[in-house]
């Protein structure tokens, strides 16, 4: 797989957008299901989409889903849903029941549970599990992506579909889209931006499974990896 790398971070927004888009449009007849996940670069592309894309999204097509969640109010700064609402669902014209929030003020056990079954309902299933038809993940500086840090592994493999999950850094708990149907997906999306990220894209591209990240990046059905030249300036 070679990855798409872009002069910038906000080219490389405009690839995953218009990569999406395409998806979109190549399935006229069909809705597709995408999880997204928090962070700066994303954050980057919901402003953008909602800015630049709005007008040639066929919206009606698109169920959204998260891959990742804090457990807090969705009117809390942390809140992934509250980051995808406030950038791009609330200057949209996206039905909001295609819009599947994890609800992370309620009990995250009992949540996990309860957006597992959302999911099994509402998605195509295979091998037991539910199938999307995008996943866009990031990662941070240690290769953990989907809120599956280290020292969390079994969550790769856990027969759940959603698990919590804690933050080893402030101890926040997290609900994340497990392992398996993250690699069971239709299409993987790494958007990776920043040269601080560049040791770590390395280790994802050249190495074994050092991480989330690169357990997801080596056993996904399909993988594609867009980055910026900060994050791409370590591959050859």
């Amino acid at each position: 797989m070679k990855p798409t790398i872009c002069p910038s971070s906000l080219e490389t927004a405009h690839s995953v957008i218009s990569h999406i888009i395409e998806e979109i449009k190549s399935q006229p007849n069909k809705i597709l299901n995408i999880a997204f996940s928090g962070g700066e670069t994303p954050g980057l592309m919901f402003d953008l989409w909602a800015n630049e894309y709005a007008g040639i999204t066929p919206w009606e097509q698109l169920n959204i889903w998260w891959a990742e969640e804090r457990c807090v109010s969705p009117e809390h700064s942390d809140s992934n849903y509250r980051l995808v609402r406030t950038l791009l669902l609330d200057n949209v014209p996206i039905p909001r029941n295609q819009v599947f929030r994890i609800r992370g003020e309620s009990d995250p056990r009992k949540e996990a549970a309860r957006y597992s079954e959302l999911a099994k309902k509402n998605l195509p299933m295979q091998g037991g599990y539910p199938t999307f038809d995008i996943v866009l993940l990031g990662t941070n500086n240690e290769g953990d992506t989907s809120s599956i840090f280290s020292g969390q592994e079994q969550l790769l493999s856990s027969r759940q579909v959603y698990e919590v999950c804690h933050d080893p850094h402030d101890g926040q708990t997290r609900i994340s889209l497990t392992g398996t149907p993250i690699i069971k997906s239709k299409q993987v999306l790494f958007l990776i931006t920043g040269k601080s990220k560049a040791k770590i894209v390395h280790e994802i591209c050249t190495t074994g499974d050092i991480s989330s990240a690169a357990y997801i990046f080596h056993h996904a059905n399909h993988v594609e990896m867009f980055l910026d030249a900060g994050a791409a300036s370590l591959l050859k």
